[in-house]
């Protein structure tokens, strides 16, 4: 990789360019069930975070987001809470939050935590007490309606809402004779934001966290938080279902901004915080810009565009849904211009807790099965293309070595989540019980269950993985003797070390790769993704740029015309030089300013822009690295 001049910034940048340490941030999610087992009961925990903290800080991350740590009846993995100021057992105690927090400040990284609060568990002492009676003090931290009867004089729920999950969003309680609203599962009832004293509480629990330092929030589901008042029958958008798709109506609600501007000057206000919202059910860009211009509400948002990419809409995201590279592309080319060209910021992800794997997901899966070489790659190259983006960028523990679904062999048992189990239970009762008739289902399962993301990390070659010395909660993804982290730590050529060297790029060239402009180069290839970032390089030297060009493709001498890079809008790019690519042996191949590319290649060029008329010349002959 070459050496690049330190940027020292220089020139007139927009509001957006304003530097920040939550703009620079590489954020890194840790799903606590499968990170690291300190004690070997086979879960992993709060100690077996502090354990791995120097692993963390050599590979350049500078934030640590942990899914929910809190109590929990894990009904949902711990999004179902039942004490927002106890830290569940199984991953320790406060005083481990308050040594992690500590020790990972010791080495410049920061904790984030995950706020849930527009559902609680229904284990919660103000869900005990809001069921108990109509009067009682707590009834409104909820959500209760009467029930509507039908013809028949047969009890229905208030509404037709399909829950994310499945089956109505309702469900009857015997005690005060109505129905509780529960977007998720029925032991996840939403929490009632029109209550004051609802939102009271929430904001004293935020204070709780940030006044144990840690460093701010990514807020589950935050845009459901207020819904459409009366609560409406959602349209008929499939009728072969009972229950329909109501997100229009409980989906960036009416109120929404009031209560994330509240939020802000009741407690976010107060300390020196980043805040990232997950707002499912939105693609308008206008509906996240109006959250995060300004920063009056949250700092970033996760949108779900990208991550949806293989999912037909108003369908289940467990349908096949055959992609091009140019709906990706789309997608990308929109939200990254959108957010730089209106002073908004983006939050980078391709992969969490919720996601398959990237690897087997944005490539074709069969091919990179096939090959260690081709996973390899394809890792490395989706690795650049996440990594060069404009915004906040989102790592996912065991995506920097390159970790994948669960094995196409493992059958139902070996899946845990009450997504997969709900479906694989609907679907297998429509077909009469047949297993024998599931096989599409379990196709489904292998490519989208949030189960791909949940197995243990792959620490070494070792028993379980290293990741625990008892029996683990979920079983190991039986690739790991091959795929592993002590395998690739000081390997030149592996995926952890390319991580190391692209997170390492970001860091020390912030202007062009945090700050700089986006410019989506060939909309049109099947086969290439190219874009272009630029910014300035410096008071003395003017604009540079990056030019990213990938092969998403396994088929080899894929080709892509360099000149589309060196020409644009900011004037000539002089001189392209590769400062980084997935194969690193020297031997990125430029003929006549064409670009050969392998199997899965990236190749990153650099170059300064100088200010002349376009024209001339197709680039040098070459052979570089």
């Amino acid at each position: 990789m070459a050496t690049l001049v330190e940027e020292t910034g220089g020139g007139q940048e927009p509001e957006r360019a304003k530097r920040t340490w939550w703009k620079d941030a590489v954020v890194y999610q840790i799903y606590p069930s499968s990170f690291n087992d300190s004690n070997g009961d086979g879960v992993g925990d709060i100690p077996g975070i502090i354990e791995k903290l120097d692993y963390l800080k050599t590979l350049g991350i500078d934030v640590l987001w942990l899914s929910p740590i809190y109590c929990s009846p894990m009904k949902d993995m711990g999004y179902d809470i039942s004490d927002y100021r106890r830290v569940d057992p199984r991953y320790g105690t406060l005083e481990n939050v308050e040594t992690l927090v500590k020790e990972a400040r010791k080495r410049s990284i920061r904790i984030v935590m995950d706020l849930v609060v527009n559902h609680s568990s229904d284990e919660h002492g103000w869900f005990k007490e809001s069921r108990k009676s109509k009067s009682n003090p707590k009834r409104d931290y909820y959500i209760w309606r009467q029930p509507k009867f039908d013809a028949k004089g047969k009890r229905q729920p208030p509404n037709n809402w399909v829950s994310v999950f499945g089956g109505s969003t309702w469900t009857y309680d015997e005690t005060t004779g109505e129905y509780y609203l529960h977007l998720f599962t029925p032991s996840q009832p939403d929490l009632n934001w029109e209550s004051p004293a609802l939102r009271k509480e929430v904001y004293s629990i935020m204070s709780f966290w940030l006044e144990k330092q840690i460093a701010g929030f990514r807020m589950d589901v935050i845009n459901l938080i207020s819904k459409t008042p009366d609560l409406p029958d959602a349209p008929v958008t499939d009728p072969k279902e009972e229950y329909q798709n109501g997100s229009m109506y409980f989906a960036n609600g009416p109120r929404l901004h009031e209560f994330l501007q509240e939020m802000r000057r009741e407690v976010l206000d107060k300390f020196d915080t980043i805040t990232i919202g997950e707002m499912p059910f939105v693609t308008d860009p206008q509906e996240v810009l109006k959250c995060v211009k300004g920063r009056k509400e949250l700092d970033m948002v996760f949108q779900f565009d990208v991550v949806e990419v293989d999912s037909a809409q108003g369908q289940s995201k467990f349908y096949p849904h055959k992609w091009k590279l140019t709906d990706l592309k789309a997608i990308v080319d929109k939200w990254q211009t959108f957010m730089i060209n209106n002073d908004g910021w983006n939050a980078v992800y391709d992969e969490n807790h919720d996601q398959p794997r990237s690897v087997f997901r944005y490539v074709d899966r069969s091919t990179v099965e096939k090959s260690f070489q081709a996973r390899e790659m394809a890792a490395k190259m989706l690795a650049t293309f996440l990594v060069l983006q404009s915004g906040t960028l989102f790592l996912y523990q065991g995506q920097e070595i390159g970790m994948g679904n669960v094995p196409r062999e493992w059958g139902i048992e070996e899946y845990k989540d009450v997504e997969s189990l709900n479906f694989w239970n609907k679907l297998l009762e429509e077909r009469g019980g047949d297993v024998s008739n599931m096989k599409d289902v379990m196709e489904a399962l292998q490519s989208k269950a949030r189960d791909n993301a949940r197995t243990p990390v792959q620490w070494d070659s070792g028993p379980q993985a290293g990741f625990t010395t008892g029996s683990p909660w979920m079983r190991v993804n039986d690739d790991y003797k091959e795929w592993n982290a002590a395998a690739q730590i000081g390997s030149p050529s592996s995926v952890h070390s390319y991580y190391t060297k692209l997170l390492s790029l970001r860091r020390d060239h912030k202007n062009i790769i945090v700050y700089g402009d986006f410019e989506m180069l060939s909309h049109s290839h099947e086969k290439v993704f190219a874009y272009k970032r630029y910014g300035y390089h410096g008071p003395d030297v003017g604009k540079a740029a990056v030019i990213v060009v990938m092969n998403f493709t396994g088929e080899a001498d894929v080709k892509w015309d360099l000149k589309e890079g060196k020409f644009g809008k900011e004037g000539l790019l002089q001189k392209p030089e590769v400062i980084i690519g997935t194969y690193g042996d020297g031997k990125v191949i430029v003929k006549d300013g064409i670009v050969h590319l392998r199997p899965f290649e990236a190749v990153v060029f650099w170059g300064d822009f100088v200010d002349v008329s376009i024209g001339g010349g197709q680039g040098p002959n070459c052979v570089i690295a």
